[in-house]
């Protein structure tokens, strides 16, 4: 029989602790530029300019028919090799960062092409921009459409974070690592870094949550 011993786990906790913090930084930081990314590939995909749609596809097609792990490795070991050194965090976060603008575009995409073509003829005829047409007839019920989408992704994203230990990023899954070296409990270690990815998902599911209801009210305030 296999007798658990929890001890040397939570007398390392707060190494796990400082891994699930730099979980969540890098992942909120992903998830805020990652969309900033997003937007803009998106709204340059449904320009009409072909050579920029044609780039973002090409971006957009490889980043999601090649595996993660591979793109961090090209991130953190290939680019060196042209002069661009950076620190598994760093690297980490760009990674993350272009693996979500890739995902996040094809999402809002999906959400600004369901806006009806009248809608944006309507806001023209009153003299709206065409930055203030994109802004509040497009965008942000776009955006209130693919909200639930956005956020699934971004759970995702945080527990796809955990491949980042892979090149020694300081997140949560490579300090389970390291104190399951120190302490050779390994099956007590991995429990406990289970329970709190489920933690860190099923919290931010609660605050999507609560800023959907607060901020995808109708009617839409400017």
């Amino acid at each position: 029989m296999y007798n658990f011993n929890f001890e040397p786990v939570f007398a390392g906790f707060d190494q796990l602790l400082l891994g699930a913090w730099l979980t969540i930084q890098l992942s909120v930081a992903a998830m805020i530029i990652g969309l900033i990314v997003s937007i803009a590939c998106a709204a340059g995909k449904t320009s009409g300019i072909a050579p920029l749609r044609f780039l973002i596809d090409a971006y957009i097609e490889i980043i999601r028919n090649t595996p993660f792990l591979v793109q961090i490795f090209f991130i953190f070991f290939g680019l060196p090799s042209l002069g661009i050194f950076l620190t598994p965090n760093s690297a980490a976060l760009v990674a993350l960062v272009v693996n979500f603008g890739a995902y996040g575009t094809e999402i809002i995409r999906a959400g600004i092409e369901s806006i009806q073509k009248g809608q944006i003829e309507a806001g023209t005829a009153l003299g709206l921009s065409k930055l203030q047409v994109f802004r509040y007839i497009i965008m942000k019920p776009a955006l209130r459409t693919v909200y639930p989408s956005l956020t699934s992704q971004f759970i995702y994203l945080m527990l796809t974070s955990s491949v980042v230990s892979a090149i020694s990023a300081d997140d949560l899954a490579a300090a389970g690592n390291n104190l399951q070296s120190q302490t050779f409990a390994s099956f007590e270690v991995y429990i406990v870094i289970t329970i709190m990815y489920l933690i860190m998902s099923v919290g931010f599911s609660t605050i999507f949550s609560v800023i959907e209801k607060a901020a995808f009210k109708y009617p839409l305030s400017r």
